[in-house]
């Protein structure tokens, strides 16, 4: 069998697929091809990032009408939502798989549907075709892990896939999982008219987040009647007499009619038969350096597929450092050490730099000055009721460790932080810059300005 050749073979057509595939081409005339076998363009459009946060918007309009209409002067009545008129509009913002192999083609793409397995370093099968390559990328995304719950392969589960296809609002819903999928779906729902609960085996919601930011997020949900159960787990699941699922809580059962799984992701490799190659995988994916190589010569990994943060600018990311390093010099290093991450409940959840925990860790000599986000004025016309802006910083050098904030508008004030941070910005500088009046932005020069008093009273002393 004569295998068709290219100068880059990209497994996935997702995030970092496009990205990689995108640069290889553009800046370097490489000859690519794009191997999917599932969803071209990947999950980001389809099925994850733009339609949940299409859901997110809707849940939003939902919730100001409801609570804050009428006070406004505004007569409606009380908002229900067709939640099957809400997928066509969802539906309506994506591209179609058609449309997606018409603009990849347009690229002058090589695009190959089919599953792909290594038949060495440099060469691949898909169906019966082979395909080799001078370099290999590999970008084929991640996938919902199953927990070993006992009876969970006797009930049916949604994920966040299967969730965006519902035609009904579910009458009441389990999440396992309490972090930014689990979070997201949890108020999206419950604002659709769902009784939700939200499972977590650890101490706070979004783990990685700063603890005292999650506290401030849990508050604003349970406000909004949501059930979050920390420090547990799902015993056990069973189907219920009128259909739906009976779920043991430690010493509870709990019947809803719908049980949704956000407790993890897991990386896309098995079906690329690895152990042909000696393709090392680790717990957390693809093992990759700080250049995305793997431990095998000519390939590389990005996205939810290899090691590192799971995220969709981090794929795009770690794809054009690979890329840099196929057909440039390879200067470039992957570096996280300034990442802004954001969950899109309301209040957002944004964060950058260190946690208070993480300073601690690291043994930071640290201070912490903090502004709640209701004292803004911005926000009070939204009519919130909890979130914070929080600034971690050193006490000697006054350079800024971490910001964390729960507030409307906070993954876009964390994401304009991040050139700040990484050039050494410090707490005073943000407490004497500049801002807008009335924006959210103004809490975190509140908070800042915390610390000014708070020097100027140690000097005094």
């Amino acid at each position: 069998m004569t295998a068709d050749h290219y100068d880059l073979i990209v497994l996935g057509s997702g995030s970092a697929a496009r990205d990689g595939a995108g640069k290889a081409a553009r800046e370097f005339g490489a000859r690519v091809a794009l191997v999917e076998h599932r969803r071209w363009g990947g999950s980001c459009p389809n099925v994850a990032c733009r339609p949940t946060k299409a859901y997110v918007v809707a849940a939003e309009l939902v919730h100001d009408v409801r609570e804050h209409a009428a006070e406004r002067g505004i007569d409606l009545r009380d908002p229900t939502v067709d939640l099957a008129r809400t997928r066509t509009w969802k539906d309506s913002l994506r591209r179609d798989q058609q449309s997606w192999v018409q603009v990849l083609t347009e690229a002058d793409y090589g695009v190959v549907p089919g599953t792909a397995s290594f038949v060495d370093a440099q060469t691949v099968l898909v169906g019966e075709r082979e395909l080799s390559g001078d370099k290999i990328l590999v970008a084929t995304g991640g996938r919902t892990a199953v927990p070993p719950i006992p009876g969970i392969n006797g009930v049916a589960w949604l994920d966040h896939v299967t969730a965006l296809e519902l035609d009904e609002v579910p009458e009441s819903l389990l999440i396992v999982g309490a972090g930014p999928v689990g979070l997201e779906f949890g108020q999206i729902f419950a604002r659709f008219g769902s009784r939700v609960t939200i499972v977590n085996s650890g101490p706070q919601i979004a783990a990685r987040a700063d603890r005292e930011a999650a506290s401030a997020l849990q508050a604003a949900l349970e406000a909004e009647g949501i059930e979050v159960v920390l420090n547990g787990g799902v015993d056990s699941l069973a189907s219920s007499s009128n259909g739906g699922v009976e779920a043991k809580l430690g010493d509870r059962v709990v019947e809803v009619s719908h049980v949704l799984l956000a407790s993890g992701r897991l990386p896309n490799i098995e079906e690329l038969s690895p152990e042909t190659i000696g393709l090392k995988v680790g717990r957390g994916g693809i093992a990759v350096d700080d250049r995305m190589r793997t431990n095998i010569t000519g390939i590389w990994a990005a996205g939810d597929v290899a090691t590192g943060p799971l995220l969709t600018p981090i794929a795009q990311y770690q794809a054009r450092i690979a890329v840099e390093d196929m057909f440039s010099d390879g200067s470039r290093r992957a570096d996280y050490s300034v990442l802004p991450t954001a969950i899109f409940t309301d209040p957002e959840l944004g964060g950058i730099g260190l946690s208070e925990a993480e300073a601690s860790e690291q043994g930071h000599d640290f201070d912490v000055v903090t502004h709640p986000s209701p004292a803004v004025t911005r926000a009070q016309y939204a009519g919130a009721r909890h979130g914070i802006f929080k600034i971690v910083f050193d006490r000697d050098s006054r350079r800024v460790l971490g910001v964390h904030v729960v507030s409307r508008g906070a993954s876009d004030i964390v994401g304009c932080l991040a050139p700040a941070l990484k050039l050494g910005v410090t707490v005073d500088d943000l407490a004497y810059m500049h801002h807008v009046y009335p924006s959210y932005s103004e809490g975190l020069k509140a908070a800042a300005e915390k610390a000014l008093k708070t020097s100027t009273s140690a000097a005094k002393s």
